[in-house]
């Protein structure tokens, strides 16, 4: 066995391990771990017990657990308190707080997924550790009740147990039925109009776009609005800030619609400014989750300055 063989699994155990723990960096390192334990490990492997991805999957789940041990959630704004009403806010950063970060798609060839949007990754976060394990490994890996007790060291009846228990707290979670998919036509074109209003600083036209109690919130940023006439009353801030004719590329992030907002550079061109991940439903944008961290936008490999023209 070389290490090699490990790698066609890398992606999937990124994923993985980012939905135990909301943070891609984190998620990068654990798969890291992983794969060293796993090298460590190789002389210890039998084929006939397990395959290699079950092997792979049990020694990550161990590490997620370990790294999880007497940490908090990871959470959004919108999961910490009320709406905020007032669009002049102060917009400090908390940086105490260790906030639910993006999923790169682009980074990794995985599918737009349920499973990885925004809202049922910060859900998943209430769950206590294993019982997210078992949720994940059950239901999105769609491993066996056995493999997931032998991956846990625990029973299937214990396993089937903690996933209803889980699957429970899940059942209302943003309406996953009624999500569009990035490829979607319908939401493309709900996106492309975003995107058009957002470049012209038009506001009218963006509120045109928002369900009546669409969400904006700012990791991290703790403050966050709700209701299209607070959400444009903010959006009319950050124009007279930030200036007129901005720049924007589309992307997808989590398996949803995202875009990379430039604002205008007096100096020429554009500066990189925000990450924003897009819920559309019904024809409208119903969830914008807006990521300014350096950090987060480095891991999507932005380019940091668009030039005139």
């Amino acid at each position: 066995m070389s290490a090699v063989e490990f790698e066609p699994y890398r992606g999937e155990l990124v994923a993985f391990c980012y939905r135990m723990l909301g943070s891609f960096h984190e998620a990068e390192d654990m798969v890291q771990e992983t794969l060293l334990r796993a090298w460590k490990a190789r002389d210890r492997y039998d084929p006939a017990r397990a395959s290699m991805r079950t092997w792979l999957y049990r020694i990550a789940t161990n590490v997620c657990l370990t790294a999880l041990e007497g940490r908090g959630r990871r959470p959004l704004p919108s999961g910490l308190g009320t709406p905020d009403h007032d669009p002049e806010a102060e917009l400090t950063p908390a940086t105490d707080i260790r906030w639910l970060q993006p999923f790169p798609d682009g980074r990794f060839d995985t599918e737009s997924r349920a499973d990885l949007r925004l809202a049922w990754i910060a859900a998943t976060q209430l769950l206590p550790a294993r019982q997210r394990a078992v949720l994940v490994l059950r239901d999105v890996l769609e491993f066996t009740a056995a493999e997931v007790a032998e991956q846990l060291d625990t029973t299937a009846a214990a396993v089937n147990s903690a996933l209803q228990r889980a699957r429970a707290a899940l059942r209302d979670v943003d309406d996953a039925a009624a999500v569009g998919e990035p490829a979607d036509p319908e939401v493309r074109a709900v996106v492309q109009r975003y995107m058009a209003a957002f470049e012209a600083a038009d506001v009218p036209a963006l509120v045109r776009l928002l369900a009546e109690d669409a969400v904006l919130e700012m990791p991290p940023v703790p403050l966050w609005y709700r209701g299209s006439r607070d959400y444009g009353r903010f959006m009319e801030r950050v124009f007279r800030m930030r200036g007129q004719s901005w720049a924007v590329r589309g992307l997808t992030a989590n398996g949803q619609p995202a875009l990379a907002a430039y604002a205008p550079h007096p100096g020429g061109g554009h500066l990189l400014h925000t990450l924003q991940v897009l819920t559309v439903a019904g024809g409208r944008v119903t969830h914008n989750v807006v990521f300014a961290d350096p950090g987060v936008l480095d891991t999507f490999g932005l380019p940091p300055h668009l030039p005139a023209g």
